[in-house]
């Protein structure tokens, strides 16, 4: 053999194995939008089987979520604003415990006003609604009398009745009551004494005899009102009946004067300091 001889020449090609490493964090992020709108379709529908009170509620929670602009603590250390923020959740559960009490209110007075035979003629007279002072009745008149003797002070037997059942169901409640007279611009003749002003003050008197004849305090009423024509609840006619009623306005309880949210707010200012 010739042992001079030039040996071939081999070359290796060594193919490189790639291992299935992490593919990154795009995964997380994915998976995080997911979940976020996930629980965003479960906040929905939620909300959407809550009342409105508590929509309300969440909505000018969202608005303003401190309850006091301007305010912000910087410090450790308890100050008013952060008692203060710390209080804001206690009372808007309270106002919104609140607003559903008189919700229930209106509740049963409709069911008692309705379980009356003798008032369902009388019925679409009596209106109710919610107003941001807390619950308003009205009782309006029209152009025979409803509730009252046309130009008298002099209760009605239906007027009686309606004013009896809410004597009953307002005396155990804690809520101040006003008491309003209105009357349309149709005056009195001339010569004579006796106006509208006096009129719409007698028939507001008269309904708080009434009531506190059948359970409510003195204490509970708040004022009586007489504003004769100064408040139509028709101005395009001021001769209208419908100008002729009177309003029970059960007040909601300030925030001051319910003893509930008092000691619910103590309780959170002793807790912080």
């Amino acid at each position: 053999m010739n042992k001079d001889r030039e040996a071939p020449l081999r070359i290796i090609v060594r193919k490189k194995r790639h291992d299935h490493g992490s593919h990154g964090g795009a995964w997380k992020v994915a998976f995080a939008d997911f979940m976020t709108a996930m629980f965003a379709l479960f906040l929905v529908l939620w909300l959407v089987n809550q009342s409105s009170e508590v929509r309300s509620s969440i909505a000018g929670y969202f608005s303003n979520p401190l309850g006091f602009p301007g305010e912000a603590g910087s410090s450790f250390m308890p100050s008013d604003e952060t008692v203060a923020s710390s209080i804001r959740p206690v009372l808007i559960e309270t106002f919104s415990l609140r607003r559903l009490q008189l919700r229930e209110l209106e509740s049963r007075l409709r069911q008692q006003l309705e379980e009356q035979p003798e008032l369902e003629s009388v019925a679409a007279n009596i209106e109710m609604e919610l107003v941001d002072e807390g619950l308003r009745i009205q009782l309006l008149e029209d152009s025979s009398g409803v509730f009252f003797e046309t130009g008298s002070s002099d209760p009605k037997v239906e007027g009686r009745q309606v004013l009896k059942i809410l004597g009953v169901e307002l005396a155990p409640l804690p809520n101040v009551v006003i008491i309003e007279g209105h009357t349309d611009a149709r005056q009195y003749a001339a010569g004579r004494t006796y106006t509208n002003w006096e009129l719409s003050a007698d028939r507001a008197n008269a309904a708080r005899r009434i009531l506190t004849s059948n359970g409510m305090l003195d204490s509970q009423i708040g004022q009586i009102r007489g504003l004769a024509d100064r408040q139509l609840r028709d101005p395009e006619d001021p001769m209208s009946p419908a100008n002729r009623r009177v309003t029970i306005t059960i007040q909601e309880i300030s925030s001051e004067h319910d003893p509930d949210s008092s000691s619910a707010a103590d309780r959170v200012r002793r807790g912080a300091l």
